[in-house]
């Protein structure tokens, strides 16, 4: 296939060796396009960028690396956005450090619709996942495309909800657009490329690398209107887009949660620090300005149902709080066999979740 010269000129200077984003800035100011970066000698190179990097410019990348990128760009599911497109996302380019090429796949229209970044733990609690899916689904029946970094846990919820509603769902990944990371979601990734969207900074090939993961978070929050953090401990990589998504200007929002689960302290903590509280859906619309012409997006809580009365007690000594048998048992004054077989019964009606070390949570 016979690309047009700005195509393979982006991917080259995308590819040079030690070029960096804040260099190919500079040098896209400087003389207006990668094609006019190529057309320069080395002295007014030099005068943007340091001697060894002009070398590197005036070489081209590695012929193997464009070669790959050009030979993925033959599938018409594959492409780039570059500073230069019409449809580069408006948002992402008003933040300090855009980046100056994007790796894609989908549906180019969701560039550039109203989004809600939706983050959260990788170890994520029943509830936590409930809450990323329920909560993305309705949002997006809002209008608001649903924008995560596809890690499990809350990220892979709140896809999942986001394409179940009308607005769909991007994913912004640590790797290459070639990589699916985590590998358990090769059929999200799928689904995201088929249904919504795939972006990546990162050229092909890019395996998972620690660094890279807190570098995208700023693209997740730099194309949302705001950013729910439904699940975070204190040290959460979460609230490094929470606090990206400040720095750009972005609204920060919260769902609540015991204040005994380690899961609800970088939630608690942010609340502190001016997030929105959020208890449903509407809270986050209204916290963004945003009208829905969807009257249902407040139904956002799923409603558990049992037609036992012994249940229903039992529900109510559970509480909201992570419990084990022996408080229940203690709260009750049934015997544990009593309380055990309860518990498997609200679990199967899907009331309630088992957690490890012989907890229970209510959904």
């Amino acid at each position: 296939m016979k690309f047009p010269p700005d195509v393979e000129s982006w991917l080259n200077l995308s590819l040079i060796d030690g070029l960096g984003d804040e260099s190919i800035r500079r040098l896209l100011v400087a003389f207006g396009s990668p094609s006019g970066v190529f057309s320069a000698n080395t002295r007014a190179l030099e005068r943007v960028v340091k001697k060894n990097t002009a070398g590197n410019i005036l070489r081209g990348a590695d012929k193997k690396k464009l070669t790959v990128a050009l030979n993925w760009l033959e599938d018409p599911a594959n492409s780039i956005i570059t500073l230069a497109d019409a449809d580069y996302p408006g948002l992402l380019l008003n933040i300090p450090d855009p980046p100056p090429l994007l790796y894609f796949k989908g549906q180019r229209k969701l560039l550039n619709t109203p989004a809600l970044a939706v983050v959260g733990s990788r170890n994520a609690t029943p509830q936590g996942l409930s809450n990323a899916e329920a909560f993305s689904e309705a949002i997006s029946d809002a209008g608001l495309c649903i924008i995560s970094g596809m890690a499990l846990g809350i990220d892979t919820a709140a896809h999942h909800g986001g394409l179940s509603g009308a607005a769909a769902s991007i994913g912004v990944v640590g790797t290459g657009l070639d990589i699916v990371y985590p590998a358990r979601n090769h059929e999200l990734a799928h689904r995201l490329a088929k249904d919504g969207a795939l972006i990546s900074e990162f050229p092909l090939g890019m395996p998972a690398i620690g660094r890279n993961f807190p570098r995208r978070n700023r693209i997740i929050s730099g194309m949302s209107q705001g950013c729910l953090v439904v699940e975070a401990a204190l040290r959460s990589g979460s609230l490094i887009t929470a606090r990206q998504a400040l720095e750009q200007g972005r609204d920060v929002l919260a769902i609540p949660g015991s204040i005994h689960s380690p899961l609800s302290k970088g939630c608690h903590a942010l609340i502190k620090q001016g997030a929105k509280l959020v208890e449903n859906t509407q809270d986050i619309l209204d916290e963004l300005d945003y009208q829905s012409s969807n009257n249902n997006v407040h139904r956002t809580e799923k409603m558990g149902a049992t037609s036992s009365t012994e249940g229903t007690l039992l529900l109510k000594h559970l509480g909201y709080d992570i419990t084990d048998i022996d408080t229940l048992c203690v709260r009750s004054g049934l015997t544990a066999e009593t309380v055990s077989a309860m518990l498997l019964t609200l679990e199967l009606d899907g009331v309630i979740a088992s957690l490890p070390g012989g907890y229970y949570q209510r959904i």
